[in-house]
């Protein structure tokens, strides 16, 4: 996507994330690639951002609106994005994406301002288990919101599109992210964390029970492995399963725990030179860090669910069980010139998930909003009995 927008130049708000510049995760580095795409097309785009993110108040050719949230895990998406659409709704905007399901109890206020939305339900959500069983409820009630309210929903994943489709049976605009291809991204910045080019296993994730990060140093204790494991990652509200972590190491000295590593360029230099990229998440849609492993060349082992098939393909390596990791490790290993060729090809394979083309997408749907013709739910989630339609068929852009 270059170049002035081909149709109306509109003005787009992006509300519901931490803001950009992207600094934790998928949906900020999404409003960052997508962003500053549709400003240099030409549109106006704002960005809603957290007090914290930044100091900024443009960025890329974005807006950047800063305001702030109650610093407590289950109110500070909720709380920002409220006092975001407070200051939306003063302030008159073409087309509205709203980020997260969550958010949802805030639609009603844009569609009473007539401003058209569409809403990106990210993963499942209420299935996370850092949420009790309140959070789990209201998540859940939030999902079936979304569906209610909004314009359009966006997924990014073939999974959360068919989720919808057989739980709502409504449509969705299927907008993957993309995957930052990696030519040569060198290997200077390992040699000041002491490690070598293919000498190591990684994983880099946030530590919450659905990212698995438990099950990789487990079975990978259990392994004969040589290489050693390196875990990147942190949680700012997860001390229990951060000690549950550390406890799966069980001391062996082979496992070497990073914390939260924020020079880009140290991280693209460990995904590129891991030996095997270890991917946990399982419950988020298309996660940006699997993209950023493939397209660095890494060979990934991945926890068997859709999501993660859909991404790498017949290339992956799927697990579940400790065991199981324990003997991927050992095969990669085993035949390392077999672990390097397969994670070329997911190199190649990443080419396929383009930021250019996926907000091509965003610009077409906004364009489609802004004209009160989107594909969207909320006409048939207000309608009852033999009037619905049928779901129409879910539009796809990569």
């Amino acid at each position: 996507m270059t170049g002035a927008a081909a149709g109306p130049r509109l003005s787009i708000a992006m509300v519901g994330t931490r803001g950009v510049p992207a600094r934790y995760g998928g949906f900020e580095t999404a409003v960052e690639e997508v962003g500053r795409r549709l400003a240099d097309a030409g549109h106006r785009v704002r960005v809603y951002c957290r007090s914290g993110n930044s100091g900024l108040t443009s960025y890329a050719g974005m807006e950047l609106v800063t305001l702030p949230a109650l610093r407590q895990r289950s109110l500070e998406t909720l709380s920002h994005t409220g006092v975001s659409v407070g200051h939306l709704l003063g302030r008159r905007t073409d087309v509205a994406f709203v980020f997260n399901a969550a958010n949802a109890p805030y639609l009603p206020l844009l569609r009473m301002a007539r401003i058209p939305v569409a809403t990106h339900v990210d993963g499942l959500e209420w299935q996370r288990a850092k949420w009790g069983g309140a959070g789990r409820r209201y998540y859940r009630a939030a999902e079936t919101a979304a569906v209610r309210w909004s314009d359009a929903l966006i997924a990014d994943a073939v999974g959360i599109a068919d989720y919808y489709r057989s739980e709502y049976d409504v449509p969705t605009t299927l907008l993957t992210y993309g995957a930052p291809v990696l030519a040569a991204p060198g290997h200077d910045a390992l040699a000041a964390v002491g490690l070598e080019p293919g000498g190591y296993h990684l994983v880099v994730a946030r530590f919450e029970p659905e990212n698995h990060v438990d099950l990789w140093v487990e079975g990978y204790v259990r392994s004969g492995a040589r290489r050693p494991l390196v875990v990147v990652g942190s949680a700012p509200y997860a001390d229990a399963y951060t000690a549950r972590v550390h406890a799966a190491a069980q001391g062996d000295p082979r496992v070497r725990f990073l914390g939260g590593v924020w020079d880009q360029r140290l991280l693209d230099q460990l995904y590129a030179h891991s030996l095997t990229y270890l991917h946990g998440h399982s419950v988020g849609g298309t996660n940006p860090s699997l993209l950023r492993a493939i397209g660095a060349g890494a060979a990934t082992v991945a926890y068997d669910v859709s999501f993660n098939r859909e991404v790498a393909g017949d290339e992956g390596v799927y697990v579940r069980e400790p065991g199981e990791v324990a003997r991927a490790l050992e095969d990669a290993e085993a035949d390392e010139l077999a672990t390097q060729a397969r994670g070329a090809r997911l190199g190649e394979r990443a080419r396929a998930y383009d930021w250019d083309e996926v907000a091509a997408g965003y610009e077409q749907l906004a364009v489609a909003l802004a004209e009160r013709r989107a594909p969207g739910p909320y006409r048939r989630a207000s309608r009852r009995g033999a009037d619905a339609v049928p779901a129409r068929e879910t539009e796809v852009v990569r």
